[in-house]
């Protein structure tokens, strides 16, 4: 029986664990951050502040640390333990990601096109205080031909890898802001990207049914997951060759069509075979938001209909043998 944490009154935008798995953060489109204990569902606190929609949380490789990104125009640093507002950097337009790299130092986050701004892509060391004070980052990049949609850092920092409304996957280099290569194996968004725990692969979910595996450093298509409708996220178990998606119809699309319960499963697939080879029922509406523990024990999905479920696996599940 999964774990269902209520703490929001609007549809989940982002979920995630802490590198630990302790603690599972959780954003929505209401203006609350709430922070959880993994194994019980108990609410630790909320980091309050924000005065719009939330798209993005990360936390920093020790926890120390909390990364969020809202509608409200601005990307807000928090103290992970105590819940403070360590800092605030105002943007033009709402923040839609937002990332750590992995020493915890560097933050990136994107911007939205909107009422007359471009697409940024911002980077600021937290080690240089006055970059925040000033809001002046060492590096932003414009993205003017298609709006940065998903993006997370990839291998020690080097680059991030942003996924695009129009289906491209390329790379950034955090040094030098080029643009390191560029794909398109995807015909719509991407609506979110994960590495692997090892950060050698990463998994894009995207509007146009599929969700696809690639190699971090060369891009290369190594897979695809493929479903009947839209794939909001994915994710890449850290013990297993198994991937989970979630998705469901646009959330424009939701009331039109029959609530048929069951609908909006969460969809496990072998990474290998790309075969589907289970479900999980349980939302009341899309699932927005898919996250692995970091031990694979348990994973959780968060959903438009603003609960978060925490599953953990039948012991089944770790003695099954996928037959092919």
């Amino acid at each position: 029986k999964p774990i269902l944490l209520q703490g929001h009154e609007r549809s989940i935008t982002q979920i995630k664990y802490n590198r630990e798995g302790d603690l599972l953060f959780t954003v929505a489109k209401d203006p609350i951050v709430n922070v959880w204990y993994s194994v019980n569902g108990e609410r630790l606190g909320t980091y309050n502040g924000h005065t719009g929609a939330v798209w993005c949380v990360d936390a920093d490789w020790d926890t120390r640390h909390v990364l969020t990104g809202s509608a409200d125009n601005s990307c807000r640093l928090w103290d992970c333990e105590t819940g403070k507002q360590l800092a605030l950097v105002k943007t033009s337009s709402a923040v839609r990601t937002c990332g750590f790299d992995f020493g915890g130092n560097i933050i990136m986050f994107s911007t939205d096109k909107q009422m007359g701004y471009q697409c940024f892509v911002s980077f600021f060391d937290l080690r240089d205080p006055s970059q925040i004070e000033n809001n002046e980052p060492y590096m932003k990049i414009p993205c003017s031909d298609s709006k940065i949609t998903s993006a997370v850092w990839g291998p020690l920092g080097e680059f991030i890898i942003a996924g695009h409304e129009n289906g491209e996957l390329n790379q950034f280099s955090a040094k030098s802001g080029e643009q390191l290569s560029n794909i398109k194996e995807h015909t719509k968004q991407i609506n979110d990207i994960q590495t692997s725990r090892d950060m050698t692969m990463f998994i894009t979910a995207s509007k146009d049914n599929t969700a696809k595996l690639f190699d971090c450093t060369s891009l290369e298509h190594l897979k695809t997951f493929r479903t009947e409708r839209p794939v909001n996220s994915a994710a890449l178990s850290p013990i297993f060759d198994h991937v989970v998606l979630g998705g469901g119809q646009e959330a424009m699309d939701v009331t039109t069509t029959s609530t048929r319960i069951g609908k909006f499963e969460a969809r496990f697939f072998h990474l290998a075979f790309e075969e589907e080879f289970g479900r999980v029922k349980g939302h009341f509406g899309p699932i927005n938001s898919v996250a692995f523990h970091p031990d694979g024990k348990s994973y959780s999905s968060g959903g438009e209909d603003g609960y978060v479920r925490i599953h953990y696996f039948d012991p089944q599940y770790f003695e099954f043998e996928f037959e092919a």
